[in-house]
């Protein structure tokens, strides 16, 4: 899979989020430039909003264009079930439960099997969790620095409603799929289903 090599800051401001909403804690101290751009095409505006999914989640075009026939192919909003889907990675919900300070380190840890999902060893990020699994750091990796410093450095952050944490057993149980309301990326989904709808 292909990765984003420009600078996290810069590609940010590009796609106009907050470093917060991937982990990370800064902001460019770069202004904004006064300079007048032409007018944006409609189809520049759509191919943003999708970039800028992509690049929060970490994915690639082959595996976004899945998700989204998944979310196609499914009854109810599209663009709603595809942000879904994305939450419902492995790698995200590690994030999202304070395991890990960003999607990226997530991403690692999975990769580098630090975490079990309903009792099973499962080192694939893009894994789709369901309602009612248990994610939890396995045993012999519970004294994994990396997830000690990632647990302090969240715990003033709580999980999501649709998780339910546990700290003291350093395990979270995925209580329903997220809902539109829970995601906090500034994004118009409708926008994607647009421009793949062309």
């Amino acid at each position: 899979m292909s990765r984003y090599r420009d600078p996290i800051l810069k590609r940010c401001r590009y796609l106009g989020i907050s470093p917060m909403s991937i982990g990370i804690d800064k902001e460019s101290n770069r202004k904004a430039s006064n300079v007048t751009h032409k007018k944006v095409s409609e189809y520049a505006v759509q191919l943003k909003e999708k970039q800028k999914l992509k690049f929060v989640y970490g994915v690639g075009e082959k595996q976004f264009r899945k998700y989204f026939t998944m979310a196609s192919n499914k009854k109810g909003n599209t663009g709603e079930l595809l942000l879904q889907i994305l939450e419902s990675r492995l790698d995200n919900v590690v994030y999202r439960l304070g395991f890990a300070t960003t999607r990226p380190q997530a991403r690692q840890l999975v990769n580098h099997s630090h975490f079990e999902v309903n009792g099973k060893k499962v080192n694939i990020p893009s894994y789709l969790i369901k309602a009612g699994d248990v994610i939890s750091v396995r045993e012999n990796k519970k004294d994994c620095g990396a997830i000690k410093q990632s647990i302090e450095a969240t715990s003033s952050m709580p999980a999501p409603k649709w998780l339910e944490k546990d700290v003291t057993k350093l395990s979270g149980k995925v209580i329903k799929l997220s809902d539109r309301e829970d995601i906090d990326i500034p994004v118009e989904e409708h926008l994607i289903v647009e421009l793949y709808s062309k």
